[in-house]
């Protein structure tokens, strides 16, 4: 498996790959996800000329991860593996890649917003490293994430923001 930044030519499969991956909500009761429409094409295209946007690649790519700056730190928009790659650890490899960007940029750390009990959304984040963020700590961007989450008609109750901080030594370095 090879990851790279995302180029234009990727943008159709990327589509695919989220359109693959949504349909795993059929499965738990949650067609409203399965049925949302993919990351919008020019979205993709914009993350990619900001270099914000990473493919895993297996001949072709297999899974990506769209990324953005809120509050110093980088906010995972979108991450997706086609489920023919699930258990390969290819999304941990993703996030990490972000989290290497995260310090590249002496970022604080990475948030993300996720359902908070679909096994491989929060549940799976925390083995990673991320922690819940509390409602009452949500910053204004978050907020207007989650109105906008609202707007799509997802159900914010079931959804947590999480963050994974970088560790600062005690000279206020990153490590």
């Amino acid at each position: 498996m090879q990851f790279r930044s995302g180029e234009a030519g990727d943008v159709p499969v990327i589509a695919a790959i989220e359109r693959a991956s949504a349909a795993r909500f059929l499965d738990i009761g949650m067609p409203e996800i399965a049925g949302d429409d993919p990351t919008p094409e020019a979205v993709v295209l914009k993350r990619i000329a900001q270099d914000r946007l990473f493919v895993a690649v297996d001949v072709q790519p297999v899974g990506f991860v769209i990324f953005h700056v809120i509050d110093n730190h980088l906010y995972v928009e979108q991450i997706d593996v086609d489920p023919q790659y699930a258990g390969k650890r290819i999304g941990s490899a993703l996030i990490g890649l972000v989290e290497e960007r995260a310090r590249a940029e002496a970022r604080m750390g990475l948030l993300l917003s996720t359902f908070r009990d679909v096994p491989w959304n929060a549940p799976y984040y925390r083995r990673l490293g991320f922690t819940d963020v509390p409602d009452t700590a949500l910053s204004p961007a978050l907020e207007r994430i989650r109105q906008l989450h609202i707007e799509k008609g997802f159900d914010e109750t079931r959804r947590v923001f999480m963050q994974k901080s970088l560790r600062v030594d005690s000279n206020g370095n990153q490590r």
